[in-house]
């Protein structure tokens, strides 16, 4: 899909920053009406000042000329109206790259026409003796906010919006006529007045007026297709003040002027029930409505399957497939089945949504599916991927409904190996929609559920004990696994929300996701060995200095991951250099390692360690936090956490676009491989190494697993052996980082929507006492999570009042000064729900002052906090 994005990034990536036209043409992929829109992107970027064109038909990013130092970055903006400037290595000179140290500051004059997440060009001034530069903002390379979300305001001199992302300094100036958008004041449209219920009818679909009256309506040329409650919206908007809406930026800043802009979107005052989603959606310009022309291709997929097509299937439609998903799940990825062999071994077969059948390269289908990249799961609403004709009907695997799938059928043995596998195009027809909870009622001898399900039950154990058999031999390879569990917002009947618990994770989860792993590793490995590009999804060993961070804190548990001596340098905080500027303060040198020997089994023992005691929580979140981000990429570097030596994610294709991808050279190969066995229905057959367990490091050794050399091994292939298949290399490299970003976009939304909702819900409870766990000790103060509710607030150092507390370092505690009172990780307290920012969305907690001393981490031999520590 062509924008200015990808033009820009694959510019970007280019050796000298730039590219002909003839060039992005055919690296691009173009043809016809495609060629045309590459050069009306091209004079638009020209105009813009985004490119420079060196002749003719040759584009660059602007380059430094002698007399300036440009370096490209991302902007990221502090609520006090400077910034600092992260730095795109790529960009950097080399006659800077061994000075430059960190982020670039930007003063609030020397900001120019940037705003918060640009990724902008900085001419650097001076570097100071210990790396630290200050720039100015030449220009916007890429803006990140065509569209703000915020509050309106009546000013006396204009009008004005403010944005919620408090990064987003400026006042966004609202001109007169342009407070109110098309259809959204006095008479309003039918579409805009109703909000759409999302389901599966089709062209008609339920919508709610604020009158409560109901009514049918057809999809208008922008539908909403959310799914989810969502909230009504008032017909009439006579008072704007306070109001939350959506504006789109028609002037830029400067350094004299606020942008101006006109609103787009009224969404409704923040506290009005499901604005909450609302403002979540558009802040992190999450795409939800479907044009047009993808809903009517949606709309044009035939629900029967041909005759045709089946004849190039495996047929598993008269077996007792299962699919096994939560309670309020609409789309269906996955349908699974566990029987034994005559030889005693298991045979696991895992069919996955043939999403790729109706999605074909480069339709509109396809293009909204990439963009948006992956289905965004909010606790009352989703919005997916793709158009509810396709993800909660067409493709998801309904019970007792034909359906199109990819299969992978496994032979495993009791030590868990996997001995051969079989990859087809299949068809199947599910026997029951069964949930988490119904199969581990059946798996813990309910009666009633046994009898309901009689018939599936020996296949339900049979699962269990093939589920532990997978987990016990991932254990065995050092495989990590950090239970952590995860808030659940709970509605009562009126929608409203009642409670926030932890989340239960029980059997039937963990065999679902041992049968998706190990189908995920068989694809991953199957297409490597046909010396075909694909995705992977991987996760690198953590950096040494985030292991160091982990075992100074441990230590003070008594516990370490055993990564022995570490060779050490001498750097400044990132976090401190920012805080000094200004300052005249000198900053602090500390020491951190310049690398670590550390394998995914040191992470397992520890968690071994620390299962079932107090200081579990901390430790383990901890350990997370130490880790790298998984993504995804063109080049295989191993799966860190799993200890896999090929990992991919092939079982999600209706929420997740690199599934739909993997599945699309799956099919390719299947393909290849059928026509060089002369027509053949497409199947892949691989059988594995007998002796697999010893692929992988001994139980008792730290030695290195196998992934640990993937880095090396796959340079050196693709330097040497070129691979083939459906997809370039380059093409599949730029998926692969949008589909990274969408996924880190999705998880950011979700995660700030809880926040906000624990935020509301904890509104009510201000004043209210609560047992604590201290789980972060800064020098500001002390994070607390409450042990009842998955809620965590600060507090804050200057509210500790009997005393005078300093942070003290080395030892991550605050203490004290008179009374030695103690502050430390895995502290049990009480606290009170002091107040809530209403413009943070932060919880702020105090300390009771008549609270009784509470038992701290008596297991480590530390101190409450109401004891002196021993002298040393």
């Amino acid at each position: 899909m062509l924008s200015d994005s990808t033009i820009l990034k694959h510019i970007t990536q280019q050796p000298r920053r730039s590219a002909g036209f003839k060039q992005l043409v055919r690296e691009l992929g173009l043809h016809g009406s495609a060629r045309r829109e590459l050069d009306d992107r091209l004079q638009k970027l020209v105009a813009s000042g985004q490119l420079t064109r060196s002749d003719s038909d040759h584009y660059a990013l602007p380059q430094a000329s002698p007399n300036k130092n440009l370096v490209a970055g991302r902007l990221t903006m502090h609520r006090d109206g400077f910034g600092f400037v992260i730095p795109d290595a790529n960009s950097i000179s080399p006659s800077f790259k061994s000075r430059l140290v960190g982020d670039i500051f930007i003063a609030p004059h020397q900001l120019g026409n940037a705003m918060h997440g640009d990724q902008v060009l900085v001419d650097i001034g001076a570097i100071r003796p210990d790396g630290r530069a200050e720039g100015r903002i030449v220009r916007s390379v890429e803006r990140a906010h065509s569209t703000v979300v915020g509050i309106f305001h009546y000013g006396s001199r204009h009008n004005y919006v403010k944005a919620i992302d408090s990064k987003i300094t400026q006042e966004i100036i609202i001109p007169p006529g342009m407070e109110i958008p098309p259809g959204q004041g006095g008479q309003i449209s039918s579409a805009s007045a109703l909000t759409t219920v999302a389901g599966s009818e089709g062209d008609a679909r339920q919508a709610h007026r604020t009158d409560g009256t109901e009514r049918k309506i057809e999809n208008t040329r922008s539908v909403d297709r959310v799914l989810g409650e969502e909230a009504a919206r008032r017909l009439e908007w006579n008072d704007l003040e306070g109001v939350v809406v959506d504006v789109e930026i028609i002037d830029w800043p400067t350094t004299t002027q606020n942008p101006r802009g006109r609103v787009i979107e009224i969404l409704g005052r923040e506290d009005d029930f499901g604005v909450d989603v609302e403002i979540m959606i558009r802040k992190f310009h999450l795409p939800h409505r479907f044009p047009a022309e993808v809903l009517e291709q949606a709309q044009s997929v035939p629900a029967v399957i041909p005759g045709h097509e089946l004849h190039h299937r495996r047929d598993f439609r008269n077996l007792p497939m299962v699919t096994i998903d939560g309670e309020t799940a609409r789309d269906f990825d996955d349908a699974v089945m566990v029987s034994t062999l005559p030889n005693g071994n298991f045979e696991l077969q895992v069919h996955i949504a043939d999403v790729a059948h109706y999605v074909t390269p480069g339709s509109p289908l396809d293009q909204e599916a990439r963009l948006r990249g992956t289905s965004v799961y909010f606790p009352d609403r989703a919005v997916p991927m793709l158009p509810l004709e396709l993800s909660t009907d067409i493709c998801s695997l309904r019970p007792q409904s034909d359906r199109l799938v990819m299969s992978c059928v496994m032979e495993i043995d009791h030590r868990g190996e996997i001995l051969r596998y079989e990859l087809c195009n299949g068809v199947i027809r599910s026997a029951e929609r069964m949930t988490y909870t119904a199969v581990n009622a059946v798996l813990q001898g309910d009666a009633v559920v046994r009898e309901r399900y009689a018939a599936l039950v020996p296949r339900f154990e049979l699962m269990r004990d093939l589920a532990l058999i997978l987990n016990r031999k991932r254990h065995r390879r050092g495989s990590i696994d950090f239970d952590l569990p995860e808030p659940v917002i709970e509605f009562d009947e009126f929608g409203l929300m009642k409670s926030i618990t932890r989340s239960e994770r029980n059997i039937a989860h963990r065999l679902i996701e041992e049968f998706m792993l190990s189908a995920n590793e068989c694809v991953a490995e199957y297409i490597e060995s046909k010396r075909t590009a694909s995705l992977y999804r991987v996760h690198e060993k953590p950096d040494a200095k985030r292991v160091y961070d982990f075992e100074v804190i441990a230590a003070t548990f008594g516990y370490s991951l055993g990564v022995g001596p570490l060779p050490i340098q001498r750097v400044h905080l990132k976090a401190d250099r920012r805080s000094s500027y200004g300052t005249g303060k000198r900053v602090r040198e500390i020491e951190v390692p310049k690398e670590v020997h550390i394998t995914p089994r040191m992470y397992q023992k520890l968690a071994e360690k620390i299962a079932g005691k107090p200081e579990e929580r901390i430790l383990s979140y901890l350990m997370l936090r130490s880790l790298k981000q998984a993504r995804y990429s063109e080049e295989n570097l191993g799966h860190f956490a799993l200890a896999a030596t090929s990992y991919t994610h092939f079982t999600s294709p209706i929420r997740r676009y690199p599934d739909l991808i993997v599945h699309r050279i799956l099919k390719d190969v299947l393909r290849d491989s059928a026509e060089k066995r002369e027509g053949q229905v497409p199947v892949g057959t691989w059988p594995r190494d007998g002796n697999a367990a010893t692929r992988h490091s001994s139980p008792d050794s730290d030695a290195p697993s196998p992934w640990s050399k993937r880095r090396d091994q796959a340079a050196h292939r693709q330097s040497h052996e070129p691979l083939g298949g459906p997809i370039t290399l380059d093409e599949l490299h730029n998926i692969a980082e949008e589909s990274s970003q969408s996924e880190r976009r999705s998880d950011d939304a979700e995660r700030e929507l809880m926040e906000w909702k624990k935020v509301k819900f904890m509104q009510e409870r201000v004043g209210e006492d609560f047992d604590g766990l201290i789980t972060s000790v800064t020098k500001f103060g002390f994070f607390v999570e409450l042990t009842d509710l998955f809620i965590e607030g600060l507090v804050p150092l200057n509210t500790l009042t009997d005393d005078r507390y300093l942070y003290h370092e080395n030892t991550r505690q605050i203490i004290g000064q008179r009374t030695r009172n103690t502050y430390s990780m895995g502290d049990r307290i009480r606290v009170l729900v002091d107040r809530i920012d209403p413009v943070e969305k932060k919880i702020q907690f105090a300390m009771l002052d008549d609270a009784p001393p509470l038992l701290s981490r008596a297991s480590t031999g530390k101190s409450s906090r109401k004891s002196k520590p021993k002298r040393k």
